[in-house]
């Protein structure tokens, strides 16, 4: 019996990136190809480069001043790099959650609603549909179906994260961008959160930047790794756990440095 291979698109298409702030160099010749839906974990010792890389693919990275960049990005075929980008489309296919859930200081529905509003939805049975779908896909509806109106700030820090990440979700992006997510929660809030990405990847390309090299593990199906500002290896996530092929990988998920 022969085993099915199957292909992913590739989302990202990186080709000999850098980037740099001002006169010092943060990224090195990257190149990496980001299979659609995926979990792709970026993992690395902190300053290696993981966070500035993973603005470079919604182009959040250039509100820094003095940051210029070479290289190409290719996303749906357009380099973001160098073609003339709508930045507002761009980003909302590209959504992102960051590390600690930023939810506005508004109610739980007004959240979910504040994207699809933004992008011209305005009857209220379409955005009721929208914020109730995108708040069950992030296994919170139940616990806030009776507290639409009421502030998102009163939400757990688990729930909060949820929420931020049912609002990325509501406009329908292609990716979804996690800059360590879980690193503010609870063990229990973190579990939830793993389980939330490994659903949602059947609908959404992951990536997602993590400092726990046991979340890569557990969640992600390619991992690259990321040292002083280039890929020293990116692989199949079993491969690149079980066998590296660079000595620097092997000593930093042996934890001999990092």
């Amino acid at each position: 019996m022969t085993e099915t291979i199957t292909e992913h698109k590739t989302v990202f298409d990186v080709k000999d990136m850098n980037l740099w702030y001002g006169n010092t160099q943060a990224l090195k010749n990257l190149n990496l190809e980001i299979p659609e839906n995926q979990v792709t974990a970026i993992i690395g010792p902190s300053g290696c480069g993981k966070s500035t890389f993973i603005k470079t693919l919604n182009l959040m990275i250039t509100r820094v001043p003095g940051v210029h960049m070479s290289g190409d990005i290719l996303f749906n075929s357009q380099n973001i790099l160098k073609d003339r980008i709508d930045l507002v489309n761009l980003r909302k296919q590209i959504g992102m959650i960051f590390q600690k859930g930023n939810p506005f200081p508004q109610s739980v529905y007004d959240n979910v609603a504040y994207g699809p509003r933004i992008h011209g939805v305005k009857k209220k049975k379409q955005l009721d549909e929208i914020v109730e779908s995108s708040l069950k896909d992030v296994a919170l509806w139940d616990e806030v179906k009776d507290r639409l109106n009421s502030s998102a700030l009163g939400l757990s820090g688990g729930q909060q994260q949820r929420l931020c990440i049912a609002r990325t979700i509501a406009t329908k992006p292609r990716v979804v961008l996690m800059d360590e997510p879980t690193s503010a929660l609870d063990p229990v809030s973190t579990l939830r959160i793993e389980q939330l990405i490994s659903e949602l990847k059947n609908q959404y390309t992951i990536v997602i930047v993590t400092h726990n090299m046991q979340q890569a593990a557990r969640i992600s199906d390619q991992t690259a790794f990321f040292l002083h500002g280039e890929i020293i290896e990116s692989t199949d996530t079993g491969s690149l756990f079980s066998v590296p092929v660079d000595r620097r990988t092997e000593d930093y998920i042996s934890g001999r440095f990092g």
